[in-house]
């Protein structure tokens, strides 16, 4: 297995520039995941590693080897899609085995692979079915056993989940997390849904308009974002913000209802600023009356309620236990000052207190 490094890698569409110089070292063995809403370039920056999108300018390594100009089968990589890209004609153990065929392999050796891959993915009793008797997280593990087989250095995820349903995206990532674990591949996966981020990465870059706005493990990234676009991509529901101005002893943010003390920074004093606080972090307070509660979205254990303050700004608060606050109820709300985040009105990047 190897690792993959990016050296300000560029990638033009004639006149029109996609991807700005990114620079990343993703280690050997390491599950890196790029995300970012649609358009940010991860799927791009992804087709680059793999060679079906040609480099402009930059350099990629895969291990010590430079594979920026090669073609995609001398790179050691192989590739899981959104579409599963089955043969309809042929069984799964067909499926799984047909690229080895199609390069000489002998015989042997590809059974042996494809019985390892079927063992991995506990495929054993789809063999001789074909993809139209499979469900869609059959297919797709079909796709990623056809992958195995071919033993590549680096294995490549361009969204694979997004064609199934809640159930089986759940189920699938348990099996690509226990995959990587057993197999200990470097492996890349794109994905716009943050959960599938935090729950499967070693490694996330979070990208926008094709530049790298940070790189971290997932609870660092939740813990500690440099700027309002990651602390707002990562965390579901997503980060409140409200508008606050910077005063001599804190921070006045009437959205979430007051002033909070300690939150200093002399170069700010007086500056507006955009003023953060995650759903889960907020308590509502019934005797209070600076919100109002406009909707309660149960989930059972978990529910979120909807608040409207004075000043018109949406705020979402975590409930937990078997209590739910009426909606149309007036509250107040709760913050530990540890809790908020603060972030620079104009450039929106963090303001660390």
């Amino acid at each position: 297995m190897s690792g993959v490094t990016l050296n300000n890698v560029i990638k033009r569409y004639g006149e029109v520039q996609v991807i700005h110089g990114v620079d990343l070292d993703i280690k050997d063995g390491e599950f890196c995941v790029f995300v970012g809403p649609s358009g940010c370039g991860k799927s791009t920056l992804l087709r680059m590693v793999a060679g079906l999108e040609e480099t402009t300018e930059g350099a990629i390594h895969i291990g010590d080897r430079d594979v920026t100009r090669m073609d995609p089968s001398q790179r050691g990589v192989a590739m899981v899609f959104q579409t599963y890209a089955l043969y309809p004609h042929m069984t799964v153990k067909d499926n799984m085995g047909f690229g080895l065929k199609m390069n000489g392999h002998p015989k042997p050796e590809i059974e042996s692979k494809v019985a390892e891959a079927t063992r991995i993915l506990k495929l054993e009793p789809y063999l001789d079915r074909k993809p139209a008797a499979l469900s869609g997280g059959q297919r797709q593990r079909v796709s990623i056993g056809r992958a195995i087989v071919r033993g590549p250095e680096v294995f490549l995820f361009d969204e694979p989940l997004s064609n199934l349903d809640a159930e089986l995206r759940v189920e699938m990532r348990v099996e690509i997390a226990r995959l990587h674990k057993e197999i200990g591949a470097t492996m890349i996966y794109v994905t716009h849904d943050q959960v599938e981020a935090m729950t499967l990465a070693d490694k996330i870059v979070v990208l926008r308009l094709g530049v790298i706005e940070q790189v971290g493990a997932p609870m660092d990234l939740y813990r500690d974002p440099d700027n309002k676009f990651v602390a707002g991509f990562i965390g579901s529901p997503a980060m409140n913000f409200v508008s606050g101005t910077m005063t001599a002893s804190g921070v006045d943010a009437p959205g979430l209802g007051g002033s909070f003390d300690g939150l200093v920074s002399s170069a700010y004093d007086g500056n507006t600023v955009s003023v953060g606080a995650r759903p889960e972090h907020i308590t509502l307070d019934p005797a209070g009356d600076s919100h109002t509660v406009e909707m309660t979205e149960s989930l059972g254990g978990v529910s979120y309620a909807y608040l409207t303050s004075a000043t018109g700004e949406r705020i979402v608060v975590e409930e937990r236990g078997d209590e739910r606050t009426a909606e149309g109820a007036t509250v107040g709300i709760l913050i530990d000052t540890n809790r908020i985040f603060l972030f620079d009105g104009q450039t929106e990047k963090r303001i660390r207190t």
